[in-house]
């Protein structure tokens, strides 16, 4: 019954979109699209002829003549803030034509600019950028009295947000650059502000995030000084939402809070926008029912119908992405949905109600007319979004080939309209409709799909890999979304489709290595808020192919129906694969099992059973190759829940991995610059005995870390150590600084999150977060040349329950410049590890030897001791980075 009724919903879609057309033009340049968890620049409303000078009417002009058309400007306005945005463009048309029949030229130049802001709301950038330039023709040679620059500032305003929407960033900030001068010069605090946020948001899509961070706080520092008006509700909301853009999620929630208070004591209406805000910033805080409670609440508070729409669109999404009940929602907001007027806003309000309502003949009907209202206002990128939407909807329904041409058009119209960041999606989408149509390779018409299929998948991976750094300095909540939406599906859909044939061919399985890397990096990336950019990167593959490698590579990769291994051997060019039968869901529970068997001392069978399960799946099909390429050391790739696993605790029935063999865990196919140890080193060591007041509930006393400390020294290593109320972040960073260490060793209490804001060290005064740790780093990095060869974090852990908590320690060895680390993955007893730390300096002491062998001879000396033999205490160390 199913299939029949969706062939009706195809019929039904069919007879509309005929009634609208077909016909392609040629696209013009267009902006983002106004999404739930996008924040636009911030732009003025339309100037007016007007007494008062605030926010949201900002012009104050003794010279404006009043008459017949400023009556039309004020028409327009109230137009424009209803979003009825073409009726507000024909009436500012006659305006604008008035005011130069009087040769009015400061007024005409107003009327343009206001012009601009609807042509942007219309998405016909062409015409905005039009009206732009002719409004700065016109008041640019005017004496610079005011009323002329409140022009002139708003103008440049506008025009860097065109700017920005077209991609060209660094054009966009200097335009505000001259904006803030403009506003600076007639003392608007507010219109200064206003710029400075504008120049981060540039800043930040361009991926300069620091020089981001430098513009926030000079907005900070304004703000403090605004008394408590709408106004400054007003650009606290902003400010807010630009800290969510840079990933600084508590202080966008403190910040919004804050102007939420004022805009509720002021009684403006911007309560709404500050609840709807906080909504995004609990939303990007993985945070679902603080955030579907400030939804709810933006909704009850709205004044303007779209600000309403917006809200409850808002609860649609985040209930599909949380997988609840969303029926409710979605039959609330459709009314008002519908009683949008036309406008840029409106269409993707339709589109993004498509995306997350259920597929029906109305969700059809719904982009049917978005399409045609794209059409009627020449937004293309929008035009693009709903017929790809539309082709997703033929997709669910099973309706292939209707859904690859629809698919098929919209990647025209993204790709012949510049936008890769649409484009990959109609790439990702159309390999999937071709898989689905049989892209497996056996039959020929089947192997043909297939083919189609790698080809556009390959485009899809092309083209997300292109826009990835720019996507990785965004915001939060619109970057890769990894389990839910985008990139890991795309990447996992990718390498599977790669190594789904019997033999795959070298050149597929090199290309699924590949893949699965960059959806590591993408990850590691998307944690940092920042590109990761290698200075002086090696191939893997290079090193162990060296004539004298004793090291083999393993890439597990984790799929929905099997787990597919690539194993890389010493000198030997081709890959070898293997695979085992098994799904995902058997894979974790596995995995998550064993974590915590190795963590409980009483669990030696239970925990020797899932580890010899692991060590099937990853080790024994190629046990005999290992052995027979005398491989000494194993660099292992992990993917997915297999991360937080240490992969020396794995079992062949009668010995742990880390017997025969030195682990090291690589965080994608590149190293920073490897080479061994030298022979002197120098260690800086800090440590903390008592946890700070403020975490004593949370951490326990570490009675033995001075104990560790001072194992260094014994070991015939220079040591400078920190201890306990020295350890701060001024003591550390001069004492960085003093020398050239090879070695940080950091004996204090930590976690590891996949959440930035959850990843944290701490020091006698406090925490000190992922992002704060390159502080303690970034002094050294500035005086001096010579880099970390290894971080040591021998009292931390990961956070419960997260299976994706080794990006943290990941991203702490970047953070602090290290081109490898050696941290430990649960909480243990500070004895054995101190036990452990002086076994493993005693061996670097020694000098000839690696990393990986150094460690592994220290866990070997507690699994053979009768006290530490369970893997609970020598397991959690990992090696991560280079095994030199």
């Amino acid at each position: 019954m199913r299939l029949r009724f969706f062939r009706y919903v195809g019929l039904a879609i069919a007879t509309a979109l005929l009634a609208i057309g077909w016909t392609i033009a040629v696209p013009a340049l267009s902006s983002q699209p106004a999404s739930s968890d996008s924040v636009p620049a911030i732009s003025e409303m339309p100037l007016q002829l007007s007494q008062q000078g605030t926010l949201h009417q900002p012009i104050q002009n003794s010279e404006f003549k009043i008459s017949n058309y400023s009556q039309l400007t004020q028409q327009g306005r109230s137009l424009y803030e209803s979003g009825q945005y073409a009726a507000a463009i024909t009436v500012w048309q006659q305006a604008e034509r008035g005011f130069a029949a009087q040769t009015d030229r400061l007024n005409q130049a107003m009327v343009l600019s206001n012009l601009a802001l609807a042509y942007q709301q219309l998405g016909q950038f062409p015409k905005a950028m039009e009206s732009i330039q002719q409004s700065l023709i016109l008041v640019q040679p005017e004496q610079r009295q005011p009323e002329r620059l409140r022009v002139l500032a708003q103008a440049l305003t506008t025009q860097g947000s065109l700017q920005l929407a077209q991609g060209q960033t660094e054009q966009a900030v200097a335009t505000w650059q001259q904006a803030a001068a403009a506003y600076q010069r007639i003392e608007d605090g507010a219109g200064v502000i206003r710029s400075l946020i504008n120049q981060a948001q540039a800043l930040q899509a361009a991926g300069l995030t620091r020089r981001a961070e430098t513009q926030l706080e000079q907005v900070s520092q304004r703000l403090d000084r605004q008394p408590d008006t709408a106004l400054k509700a007003a650009g606290l909301i902003n400010f807010g939402d630009a800290l969510r853009l840079a990933g600084k999620l508590t202080q966008s929630q403190q910040v919004l809070q804050q102007g939420l208070a004022i805009a509720e004591k002021a009684q403006s209406g911007e309560v709404a926008a500050a609840l709807l805000s906080l909504g995004n910033t609990a939303r990007a805080q993985q945070q679902p029912e603080r955030a579907l409670a400030y939804y709810q609440k933006a909704a009850i508070a709205a004044r303007a119908p779209v600000a309403k729409v917006q809200a409850q669109l808002n609860q649609l999404s985040l209930l599909v992405e949380t997988k609840r009940d969303a029926e409710t929602i979605a039959a609330q907001v459709l009314p008002d949905l519908l009683a949008l007027p036309a406008s840029r806003t409106a269409i993707y309000a339709r589109i993004q109600y498509a995306r997350f309502a259920p597929p029906s003949i109305q969700t059809a009907k719904l982009l049917a007319e978005a399409v045609q209202q794209a059409r009627d206002l020449t937004d293309q990128r929008a035009e693009s979004y709903a017929l790809g939407y539309l082709g997703q909807v033929y997709e669910q329904t099973g309706q292939w080939t209707e859904g690859l041409k629809l698919t098929a058009e919209a990647l025209v119209l993204a790709q012949s309209h510049n936008a890769p960041d649409i484009a990959y999606r109609w790439q990702w989408q159309m390999g999937r409709l071709y898989k689905a149509q049989g892209g497996t390779k056996a039959t020929v018409t089947a192997d043909a799909n297939y083919q189609r299929a790698i080809a556009a998948y390959n485009a899809a991976f092309t083209t997300l890999q292109s826009i990835r750094r720019e996507l990785a300095a965004g915001n939060p909540e619109a970057q890769f979304s990894f389990r839910e939406r985008t990139a890991e599906p795309l990447y996992r859909d990718y390498a599977e489709l790669l190594l789904q044939p019997d033999v795959p061919s070298q050149e597929n399985l090199k290309r699924a290595r590949q893949v699965i890397e960059s959806l590591q990096i993408a990850e590691l990336e998307n944690f940092l808020q920042e590109p990761c950019v290698a200075s002086s990167p090696e191939s893997i593959d290079r090193i162990i192919n060296q004539s004298n490698s004793t090291t083999a590579a393993i890439y597990p990769i984790v799929l929905n129906d099997r787990l597919e291994v690539i194993l890389k051997l010493p000198q030997q060019p081709e890959l070898v694969r293997y695979r085992t039968v098994v799904d995902s869901a058997t894979v974790n529970q596995t995995v998550r099992q064993l974590q915590l068997d190795l963590q409980e001392e009483y669990t030696f069978e239970t925990l020797k059973t899932n580890a010899k399960t692991v060590y099937r799946w990853l080790i024994e099909p190629a046990s005999t190759q290992l052995k027979a390429a005398n491989v000494k050391t194993l660099v292992f790739v992990l993917d997915g829940a297999l991360r937080n696993l240490p992969m020396a605790a794995l079992y062949d029935g009668q010995h742990y991995l880390v017997e025969d063999y030195g682990i090291t865990v690589a965080l994608n196919l590149e190293l920073q610059n490897p080479r061994p140890l030298p022979k002197a080193l120098r260690v800086l060591g800090a440590s903390l005995t008592d946890p700070p007041l403020a975490y004593a509930k949370l951490f326990s006393k570490l009675e033995n870390v001075n104990a560790e400390l001072d194992a260094i020294a014994k070991a015939g290593i220079a040591v400078t150590t920190i201890r306990d109320r020295n350890f701060t972040t001024q003591t550390f960073n001069q004492e960085i600084n003093e020398y050239p260490f090879q070695i940080v060793h950091l004996a204090t209490h930590g976690q590891f999150s996949s959440d930035p804001q959850k990843t944290f060290l701490l020091t006698a005064t406090g925490s000190i977060n992922v992002d704060d740790l390159e502080i303690l780093f970034r002094t050294r990095g500035l005086n001096r040349t010579d880099v970390i060869e290894l971080l040591v974090l021998s009292a931390c852990e990961t956070a419960s329950g997260d299976n994706r908590a080794a990006l943290g320690i990941a991203g702490t060895t970047v953070r602090a410049g290290a081109r490898s680390a050696i941290a430990s993955i649960w909480s243990l007893d500070d004895e054995s590890s101190g036990l452990l730390m002086q076994q493993f300096y005693q061996q670097l002491g020694q000098g000839e030897i690696t990393r990986a062998d150094a460690l592994r001879q220290a866990q070997r000396s507690l699994l053979h001791s009768e006290q530490y033999a369970h893997p609970r205490y020598w397991a959690p160390f990992i090696l991560v980075g280079s095994w030199l």
